[in-house]
């Protein structure tokens, strides 16, 4: 069976932008008469098809979005990105948007195998929320046109469009606000190059614990999940060094939350013997009796930013690619008790 010709293909012939192509076909502004007429001359002779999508786009000017996110993240006790979702398809009903999501399986990451929305060309873009395998990733891109935005991760790797919250500065306030609070021994919680944000969490902390003149101890720095999947489990990686310091800052909310079962199982009182921070402002409620002290993730403007560039992206408008930083706020509750600077 003979390849299927893409707009990239035609883009590619013609030296011009896949994005330029992709107005040229919709009938959008923003490109010359007589360049249309030539996109749409190799159209024709390559044998292009224009997809369901590209047709629902001309016609009607809503679409629908698709949103992928990994089996793993969907834990009893982990339902952070649920609730990311739900910001995300109220923001794009506010768009006269509809969102389909879709849970992406480990064995459909590892098989790269291409989820049911897409197979069934149900979706006019893609937002994948949190960071599948790379692999499936790179797969996922080169087998579809549609407009992909990350949520919450980027990649590296390709030059694709991201929304994510500002973990390295986040974390930086969080250890100074440690610092403010009289400790000066202070370990981090989090599997260092599991997700970009837990590396940039740890690499927020490092930068104040430096600044304070301490030398970062790795005893005090723990892991808490899977390196290459990203799954928590606490039993397995989270191990209290020998030596304890008086506080710690954890890549999240539910992390924090089992650090803190942890030192009461072995006899320490959160926060009158180590205080605990997290990061999200999100936790499944029974989790913790302690109140956590955290760094809150503006979820709501995430969605706002992934739905509207998503937007323009399938409009084939202007806008800023590349990866956007959204800016979140400290919340102060009971976890960190203030010491004295001997302690």
């Amino acid at each position: 069976m003979a390849k299927a010709v893409k707009m990239a293909d035609i883009a590619e012939r013609l030296g011009v932008s896949t994005v330029t192509v992709s107005k040229a076909l919709a009938g959008k502004k923003g490109v010359s008469e007589e360049l249309r007429g030539r996109i749409a001359q190799a159209a024709r002779e390559m044998g292009y098809q224009q997809t369901k999508v590209s047709q629902r786009e001309k016609e009607h000017g809503s679409y629908n979005i698709g949103v992928l996110i990994s089996e793993r993240y969907l834990d009893k006790y982990d339902s952070f990105y649920l609730q990311m979702y739900q910001q995300v398809a109220t923001r794009a009903v506010a768009k006269a948007c509809f969102t389909l999501m879709e849970v992406v399986s480990e064995g459909t990451e590892r098989a790269c195998e291409l989820p049911r929305l897409l197979q069934e060309q149900k979706a006019d873009g893609i937002i994948v929320i949190g960071r599948l395998l790379d692999g499936y990733l790179t797969y996922l891109n080169r087998s579809t046109e549609l407009p992909i935005i990350y949520l919450d991760f980027c990649n590296d790797k390709q030059e694709l469009d991201s929304v994510i919250s500002d973990s390295y500065y986040g974390a930086y306030r969080l250890t100074n606000y440690l610092f403010e609070m009289g400790h000066t021994r202070i370990g981090y919680v989090g599997t260092v190059l599991a997700t970009g944000s837990i590396t940039d969490r740890y690499f927020g902390y490092l930068r104040a614990v430096l600044e304070h003149g301490m030398e970062p101890r790795k005893d005090w720095v723990l892991d808490d999940r899977e390196q290459e999947t990203g799954k928590i489990d606490s039993e397995r990686f989270i191990r209290l060094p020998e030596v304890l310091p008086t506080a710690f800052l954890c890549n999240c909310d539910l992390t924090a939350s089992m650090l803190i079962h942890k030192l009461k199982e072995a006899g320490y009182r959160v926060p009158e013997d180590i205080s605990v921070a997290g990061y999200d402002n999100y936790l499944f409620p029974g989790l913790c009796d302690v109140a956590i002290t955290t760094y809150e993730v503006d979820m709501k403007e995430m969605a706002r930013r992934a739905i509207r560039n998503l937007i323009k992206k399938m409009n084939g408008e202007s806008y800023r690619q590349g990866v956007s930083i959204v800016e979140g706020h400290m919340v102060i509750k009971d976890s960190v008790r203030k010491i004295s600077a001997e302690k």
